[in-house]
């Protein structure tokens, strides 16, 4: 399996594996059940794993210290901070603010290292831009984790191309990690192009669209009743209804490669650049290799057009976030 560099330090394998449903937002599910999903991942390639202390909140990074404790030595973990976090409630209404300040970064990393289990964290995430305290001061914070040996790497999160430029100033960003499928396109604005200048790595989150671009999704109903992506603009009755015929356009494509519209799509993204590493959730075993089979699956540079074409954002009725969650991207 041909790897990718995230920066100059960190090499994975193309596809990684995004935790956050197995705790928390997608109505979770039995802990071994993830454990055994997490050690198949390693057995079939997977070395790069997305995690955050807000997933649970904590419970992620718990799951993932006892499933990969034994493997560490084969897998890279990626974790973030930045959100402040409630005692009280349960699930995302625990997210009350964000909070950059440099002794959080700091407290939020050696909390980290104990549920992970580990003495570093490969690549540590600033999960959401702080307005109130500048990027300079947050990244000089996660520079000296560095130089601890308690962080290997740095990275942002849904940030702007302008912020990703200073920060990379005051140390060197290995990755940049936002929402990115074919139909949430942004980051190819701007942040693409600083990417590229700075040998900056990109990591897309939701590369399946939250599962919609999978066809498995028919309606909203599907979802269990505290399924965080009831809550979002795609995922309401009339904006599924509308987009279903941009997915049975996907599905179409897909059967002529003879694959399933999960992997065309994730092929799609994995067609974008040689260092671009998508994080796909996977709670079952099975979509887990349907989707690390995605990294095999040839596209001719005519094909990426045509599945651009088919499922492009200007087709796409609902925004991919509520307007009080977008207000805290592209800082």
């Amino acid at each position: 399996m041909k790897t990718r560099r995230l920066g100059t330090e960190l090499t994975v394998n193309p596809v990684g594996l995004g935790c956050m449903g197995m705790s928390f937002a997608y109505g979770g599910q039995a802990e071994k059940d993830s454990i055994a999903t997490l050690r198949r991942a390693v057995e079939i390639g997977v070395d790069f794993f997305d995690t955050a202390e807000v997933y649970g909140p904590y419970e992620n990074e718990i799951l993932l210290g006892k499933a990969l404790g034994p493997l560490r030595g084969k897998v890279k973990i990626a974790t973030k901070f930045g959100f402040r976090i409630s005692a009280e409630g349960s699930g995302a209404e625990r997210m009350v603010g964000v909070d950059s300040r440099p002794e959080h970064v700091k407290a939020v990393a050696e909390a980290s290292l104990k549920r992970l289990g580990t003495d570093v964290i490969d690549l540590y995430y600033q999960h959401r831009v702080d307005p109130s305290v500048p990027i300079e001061d947050t990244v000089g914070a996660m520079a000296d984790l560095v130089r601890e040996g308690k962080v290997r790497t740095l990275g942002l999160s849904e940030a702007s191309a302008a912020t990703i430029r200073r920060a990379h100033a005051v140390h060197p960003i290995a990755a940049v990690q936002s929402e990115y499928s074919l139909w949430s396109r942004e980051p190819e604005d701007a942040v693409f192009a600083v990417c590229r200048e700075l040998g900056i790595g990109f990591v897309p989150y939701s590369p399946l669209g939250r599962g919609l671009l999978t066809g498995a999704i028919g309606r909203s109903g599907q979802l269990s009743a505290n399924d965080w992506r009831n809550t979002l603009p795609r995922f309401q009755t009339e904006a599924m209804q509308a987009n279903a015929p941009v997915v049975a356009a996907l599905e179409a494509l897909a059967a002529e490669k003879g694959v399933t519209a999960a992997q065309l799509a994730l092929a799609w993204v994995l067609h974008q650049g040689d260092s671009i590493v998508p994080i796909p959730g996977a709670r079952k075993i099975g979509h887990l290799e349907q989707n690390v089979a995605a990294a095999g699956i040839a596209l001719t540079p005519e094909d990426v057009v045509r599945i651009g074409d088919a499922a492009s954002p200007d087709k796409v009725t609902g925004k991919r976030y509520t307007e009080a969650a977008l207000a805290l991207t592209n800082g």
